[in-house]
């Protein structure tokens, strides 16, 4: 008769999974222990006797063998390797009764909820970084013009202050969904058990507060059977990172010589081992890939639980893990990198200021300087212009626009420059989310960033007050 585990099942799956509960579970699943013993105590589910027993056999684990334990076969996994531990410390029947009213159906979601959510909070504290260098620069550049591009043509004036606000809009929305996959992930099925919960009279609100949970994960089969706590904040790194990427990409953009709106500092550039002129912004193309990567490992997460059973699976448990959290570490590393660069490039304001004084970028404003002042259609406007442009079309100058022009309307030379120039264009375009009304913008941003800290700072104290707490009972049980 064979005998669990076939080495094959112990090499290509098991093994593994002991190995990333170690990396990831372990620290969880022992403050999980100390959580559910107390509350067998409070509850009388347990006599006292055995809850000292247990908490004292817990106190007494060598945490750094636990950590370096190999797997060897004798246990299917870390959680019933500790068990062993426990039970030769403390006594198979004092440390059998710590299992009581649980199952390892509800620990194991407990236990990805709980490392979830500590890296949601950090990819949270990354981006609120990113969004904060964007505002210090989008003040700084209010003014800088700079042509904005649809379809990768040259299209208005704008400033780098309103593009860079633009982005940093776009990361506050991040926050927001990073914001809410934390909710949806703080929340304990402990008490679920296998499937169904129990019948001994076990507390869930009070477990959950011992290990930092804000509310139930409450229909026990839900909380058993539903992914959407891994799935929601995939899809909002998946959606950072898309945001990140596109942003980056116009960086690089910019890092071309011909373009020249972007220079990155020495402490950001790498050299060719044979072109002794490159100056190669590596740094962005790193961040591109480690965004591209995060979002193939959201898709990833997506890939694995669709189209599995509503239940207990593995599927979403064990093997997606290190999916979930390669994920998360790959977004945060862009976000950083990607602030880092920010800090210390070179915006190349005067070649921006160039370009947005070129190419008939300001002509929409001759079109609406006609609408006011000579009360045509913006359409019979619109074809005015046009055939201006393409009269001029490969010698474009202020004065050569001027004199065009004017054989067809009534504007005043001044009144033509004027509308010709950039700085004018972004200045009269003070309505909402227009170049020219950005202190406001800066406002908010920043009062908004004030209430991302503090969102943080609550939450970080949560989970750190939690532990101080349980360490405080558990030591109180021992009395």
């Amino acid at each position: 008769m064979s005998q669990f585990p076939a080495p094959v099942y112990a090499e290509t799956v098991l093994s593994h999974n002991f190995r990333d509960a170690q990396r990831f579970f372990l620290e969880a699943l022992l403050e999980l222990h100390y959580a559910h013993t107390l509350m067998l105590a409070r509850q009388g589910i347990i006599p006292g006797e055995s809850a000292r027993a247990c908490i004292e056999a817990l106190n007494a684990l060598d945490r750094e063998e636990l950590r370096k334990a190999q797997y060897d076969g004798r246990f299917e996994d870390l959680f019933f390797y500790i068990e062993s531990k426990l039970e030769a410390l403390a006594g198979p029947d004092h440390a059998g009764r710590m299992h009581t009213a649980r199952s390892r159906n509800d620990i194991c979601i407990a236990l990805y909820r709980m490392k979830a959510r500590a890296e949601t909070l950090e990819i949270v504290r990354d981006v609120s970084a990113l969004r904060q260098v964007l505002l210090k620069l989008g003040r700084k550049h209010e003014a800088d013009l700079m042509p904005a591009y649809t379809h990768t043509q040259p299209a208005q004036p704008t400033t780098l202050g309103h593009y860079l606000m633009a982005y940093a809009e776009a990361v506050g929305r991040d926050e927001t969904r990073l914001q809410a996959a934390f909710a949806t992930i703080n929340r304990s099925p402990l008490g679920a058990c296998a499937i169904t919960t129990t019948a001994f009279p076990i507390d869930r609100h009070y477990i959950a507060e011992l290990l930092g949970f804000e509310d139930l994960q409450l229909n026990s089969f839900g909380a058993i059977a539903a992914t959407d706590y891994l799935t929601e904040l995939a899809g909002a790194v998946a959606t950072t990172m898309a945001n990140l990427g596109k942003f980056t990409q116009d960086l690089l953009l910019w890092c071309i010589p011909t373009l020249g709106f972007l220079r990155l500092t020495d402490a950001w550039v790498q050299i060719s081992s044979i072109m002794p002129q490159k100056r190669n912004p590596v740094p962005l193309e790193h961040t591109r890939i480690l965004a591209s990567r995060a979002l193939a490992e959201a898709q990833g997460v997506f890939t694995c639980v669709h189209n599995t059973p509503f239940g207990d699976i593995n599927d979403s448990e064990d093997d997606i893990q290190p999916i979930v959290f390669t994920m998360t570490a790959n977004a945060q590393r862009a976000l950083k990198l990607l602030a880092g660069v920010l800090r210390d490039c070179e915006f190349q304001t005067e070649r921006m200021a160039e370009l947005a004084a070129a190419d008939f970028l300001t002509v929409t404003e001759l079109a609406d300087t006609l609408v006011r002042e000579e009360n045509l259609s913006f359409r019979d406007a619109h074809h005015l212009v046009s055939k201006a442009v393409k009269a001029l079309e490969g010698k474009y100058s202020v004065e050569a626009m001027v004199e065009e022009i004017s054989r067809s309307v009534k504007l005043t030379p001044q009144q033509i420059r004027t509308a010709l120039d950039p700085r004018n264009f972004v200045e009269v375009r003070t309505i909402p989310g227009g170049p020219g009304a950005l202190q406001c913008v800066f406002a908010d941003t920043e009062a908004q960033e004030a209430e991302v800290q503090a969102w943080l700072n609550s939450k970080e104290a949560l989970l750190g007050n939690y532990r101080e707490t349980l360490r405080k009972l558990s030591l109180a049980a021992l009395q």
